[in-house]
């Protein structure tokens, strides 16, 4: 490694300074140069990010989109342009450059160039910047501002003017871009452009498939094919209802023509069930439009999601259970009340995240974990599926502790039933 991709790569590790730090240095350039050019990137969305994983996320994601706006930077203006974050508190990155006296391109060209060269590089780049926290980018506006110094006013007092410009660019620009990607979401829903592949689930014992997962994929060659990140979207714009009853509507019309004598494993929010439109009768007329039987549905129930009453999710989940419907509670372990949501939902199902299954065949640790989360499962009633498999080794280890029932691409990718 020659010793000027060493210096690259620590710099992608170290914060950058803030412009507090920094605003001695800025006011002797601006001394100096009077013309100053700000480019700001504001990166307030990373916020949502803080509330899901903390701090210590944010400011990885916070570094890393720092060496990103250095690096571009450097390219379009070379090594004269500083590098800072912005104020305390304030989730941005900015670059402030300085010349000698009035220069027309500056502000026609150079600035709009970087601004140009940011956006595409986010666009590109901003995925691997927010990994593992996200799978998209959040929308990140990029604005400018530009000022020539008046000897009347104090340095410090214009460069909070013009980087307070900037930072007004740049959040509408974000506002644009949030605006743009809300339109598409909007047209993928509204042209119910989700559909459903299957995952079978198998019969240790057997081998015989029991029953398919349905999973929701949106428009092919698209960013929002992948459910990670079109749920992601929805969630930004608010429009997680709209995409789940969408996403369980699909997950039924695929299912035509499901095998006879499988179950059709279909996921909902908690919050699906106070649906009107999920009451018991409507969904039993739904599907026997779909030449299903509530006897052959399962509802899935991600452990990641809150539940934040589960004697009222209890009441309603009874009516269903009533009828013949079942439930399996998903990713058990990957969320924060595992043995909680298994005791006080008592699902019929104990989906066991995909972290505890791969490498079970060698891993003593998680042998022991699924003999434990077994043996609450016996005491329950409910019967244990391990997902994510991927080696016969896998699969003949759940054999040996007693686990039912496997899910995962050893059985093949999900696929359209027909």
């Amino acid at each position: 490694m020659e010793a000027s991709d060493e210096v690259r790569l620590a710099l992608r590790s170290v914060p950058l300074p803030h412009l507090g730090q920094a605003l001695g240095e800025v006011l002797a350039a601006f001394e100096a140069r009077p013309l100053l050019g700000v480019v700001l990137v504001d990166a307030s969305p990373i916020a949502l990010v803080e509330g899901a994983h903390g701090h210590g996320a944010r400011a990885a994601i916070m570094v890393q989109l720092g060496a990103l706006v250095r690096e571009v930077a450097q390219q379009c203006l070379g090594e004269g342009a500083l590098v800072l974050a912005g104020e305390t508190g304030r989730l941005e990155v900015m670059v402030l450059t300085f010349r000698g006296g009035r220069d027309g391109q500056f502000y026609r060209e150079d600035l709009p160039n970087l601004v140009r060269a940011l956006d595409h590089a986010i666009e590109k780049k901003g995925h691997r910047i927010v990994y593992p926290y996200a799978k998209r980018a959040p929308a990140l506006g990029v604005g400018l501002a530009a000022l020539v110094r008046n000897p009347f006013l104090g340095g410090d007092t214009q460069i909070r003017s013009v980087v307070e410009e900037a930072r007004e660019d740049a959040e509408l620009k974000r506002r644009t871009v949030m605006r743009e990607r809300r339109h598409g979401l909007m047209n993928v829903l509204l042209a119910g452009r989700v559909s459903s592949v299957y995952e079978p689930i198998v019969d240790v014992a057997t081998k015989t498939v029991y029953g398919y997962e349905a999973l929701a994929r949106g428009p092919a060659n698209t960013d929002y094919h992948s459910p990670a990140v079109l749920f992601e979207a929805a969630e930004e714009h608010r429009l997680v209802f709209e995409l789940d009853c969408l996403c369980r509507q699909s997950g039924l019309d695929g299912a035509i023509g499901l095998p006879e004598g499988t179950h059709l494993f279909l996921n909902v929010r908690p919050t699906t069930i106070y649906d009107p439109h999920f009451r018991p009768d409507v969904v039993t007329r739904t599907l026997e439009r779909s030449k299903l039987s509530p006897q052959s549905v399962v509802f899935e129930i991600s452990e990641k999601e809150s539940i934040a009453n589960f004697a009222a999710f209890r009441e309603i989940r009874d009516e269903y259970k009533s009828l013949g419907f079942r439930f399996a509670l998903d990713d058990t372990g990957a969320g924060y009340a595992s043995l909680q949501a298994v005791v006080e939902l008592q699902p019929d199902f104990v989906k066991v995240d995909r972290s505890f299954v791969t490498g079970v065949d060698t891993d003593r640790g998680k042998q022991s974990l699924m003999r434990a989360l077994q043996s609450v499962a016996d005491g329950i009633g409910a019967r244990m599926v391990g997902e994510g498999l991927d080696t016969l080794e896998e699969l003949e280890m759940l054999g040996k502790l007693n686990i039912p029932f496997g899910q995962g691409w050893l059985f093949g990718k999900p696929t359209p039933l027909r």
